[in-house]
């Protein structure tokens, strides 16, 4: 199989996946696809309902219900100089990123009916150009032939700093501790899913952002990328 035109950036959470890909793909002139805030937006989509996604197993009610909900919903995404959520014609684009809806995108993934589901949008989304994606298993699931697969990583107290700062900066009330709990335990569930679980590739190129600034990240993916192109 010939590779796909994919620099696909896996790692978990905090990693600074998203700013970074967002920067590269400005520099490259390429398509940049936020798979994370797919799942944010369906963790947000969901979460008035009965449906409990933190179980591993949901009951034929539930997939009723989720098969109901999907049916309805109007997803668009689309991307200017941000990323652009609408659902049902809201604009949830900052909706998503609020702190907790972290959890409930975590919870959401674990299910093969979501996964399935938004992977047949990423790949409909990605054409005949080159294209960047970030998420947990871009590399391993979604496109197992892109040309370039990275994984961003960083320390979890790191992660959490970034976290908080950003949040603070926002004007939300929040400890440190309690980001860097949660970031650790969104590590475990991501890594010890059934399905698609967090993992490096084979073929990616490890990168920590733990000591390196955003522009030295960006440069070693860039360099990364003349190497296939």
């Amino acid at each position: 199989m010939s590779k796909q035109q994919v620099i696909a950036v896996d790692g978990p959470s905090g990693s600074g996946k998203s700013t970074i890909s967002k920067i590269v793909a400005k520099n490259l002139d390429i398509i940049y696809i936020d798979t994370g805030s797919m799942f944010r937006s369906l963790g947000l989509y969901f979460l008035n309902t009965d449906i409990d996604f933190s179980k591993d197993e949901l009951s034929s009610q539930d997939h009723s219900l989720m098969d109901k909900m999907m049916s309805d919903l109007k997803f668009e995404y689309g991307v200017d100089e941000n990323i652009l959520v609408r659902v049902n014609g809201e604009d949830w684009t900052k909706k998503i990123r609020e702190h907790h809806v972290s959890k409930l995108a975590s919870d959401i993934s674990k299910h093969g009916v979501i996964r399935e589901y938004l992977k047949k949008m990423q790949r409909d989304i990605v054409t005949s150009r080159w294209a960047i994606l970030d998420g947990r298993d871009i590399g391993t699931v979604i496109f197992p032939e892109a040309a370039l697969k990275i994984y961003l990583t960083a320390s979890a107290e790191v992660r959490g700093q970034r976290r908080y700062d950003e949040l603070i900066s926002k004007g939300e009330s929040v400890e440190l501790a309690d980001i860097v709990a949660d970031i650790k335990s969104r590590d475990y569930q991501d890594m010890n899913r059934e399905i698609a679980p967090l993992k490096q590739a084979d073929d990616a190129v490890l990168v920590d952002s733990s000591e390196l600034t955003i522009e030295q990240v960006v440069d070693s993916i860039m360099n990364e990328y003349k190497k296939v192109r």
